[in-house]
C-alpha cells in the first residue's frame, strides 16, 4: 500500500458517508456526494472522524 495515500469522508444524498481512497474523489465529480472532509493521512484517522460526524448527527450511522 502506498504510504502517501490520503482518505477522504464524503456524504451521499441519503446522509450516509463513506471513507474512500483520495484518488476516488480528487479531481472528480459525483453527483451522490453533497458534502466532503478531508484529506485525512490514515483510514483509522477517517473512521473516528466519521464517528465523529455520525454522533455530531451531520451522517446518518450505517
Amino acid at each position: 500500500m502506498d504510504n502517501s495515500q490520503t482518505w477522504y469522508i464524503v456524504k451521499r444524498n441519503d446522509g450516509h458517508c463513506d471513507i474512500i481512497p483520495s484518488h476516488q474523489v480528487e479531481g472528480k465529480e459525483d453527483t451522490n456526494i453533497v458534502e466532503q472532509w478531508g484529506p485525512i493521512a490514515s483510514q483509522q484517522d477517517a473512521l473516528a472522524r466519521r464517528v465523529g460526524l455520525i454522533r455530531a448527527g451531520k451522517c446518518h450511522p450505517v
